[in-house]
């Protein structure tokens, strides 16, 4: 990549995250393209110079959050841990990225309302994809003994999402425990769960 190129990229990435911020604050119906370049300092036309529409803004916005999170989820489970820390990590990164990039997890809310078409199959998709590398992770951990052989796979990923997924409900930077704190506290519980005692 030339460095003209990152830098665009780097630009895109800016706007994206300016973006999520407005539309997490006002909501897809309640953002106009005008207020995102607001608030970025930009014109409405050099928006359009990134984005096609609000919807291909919304879209990408979950594209990015969504990237991040499959790189670092492909990480942990192409790692030489053990089934155990690979678990731990999946946790601690998913919690490190929603608080860290708030507003854009929040793009990934209730896709069946926010697309339609090849961007809804292509979002739907990437989730899924996220979600089986927790099962991949499961797996390997009964396989070789670690975990539980009586745990269900898919109903005890459902609950590790649902729960680090509703972090952001109820996550301030300003609470009384850092993202680092809460994210050592829910791989804890949470390999409780799983773990052959």
């Amino acid at each position: 990549m030339s460095l003209r190129e990152k830098k665009i990229a780097k630009k895109k990435q800016d706007i994206l995250r300016s973006a999520a911020t407005v539309l997490a604050e006002k909501g897809f119906h309640g953002t106009t393209m005008e207020e995102v370049a607001a608030n970025l300092l930009m014109t409405k036309g050099s928006m359009y110079y990134y984005f096609k529409n609000k919807d291909d803004l919304m879209f990408q916005c979950h594209q990015m959050v969504m990237d991040l999170s499959l790189d670092k989820i492909q990480q942990v489970v192409n790692s030489d841990k053990n089934p155990t820390e690979k678990l731990e990590q999946a946790v601690k990164s998913h919690i490190l990225l929603a608080t860290s990039e708030k507003s854009m997890f929040l793009m990934m809310d209730q896709p069946n309302q926010n697309f339609t078409g090849e961007h809804l199959e292509e979002a739907l998709q990437q989730r899924k994809d996220y979600a089986h590398h927790f099962d991949d992770i499961l797996k390997e951990g009964i396989d070789t003994g670690v975990f539980d052989e009586t745990i269900d796979i898919r109903m005890v990923r459902f609950i590790i999402l649902g729960a680090l997924n509703w972090t952001l409900q109820w996550y301030s930077e300003d609470g009384p425990q850092t993202a680092e704190e809460i994210a050592d506290s829910y791989a804890k519980h949470l390999l409780k769960m799983v773990v052959k005692r």
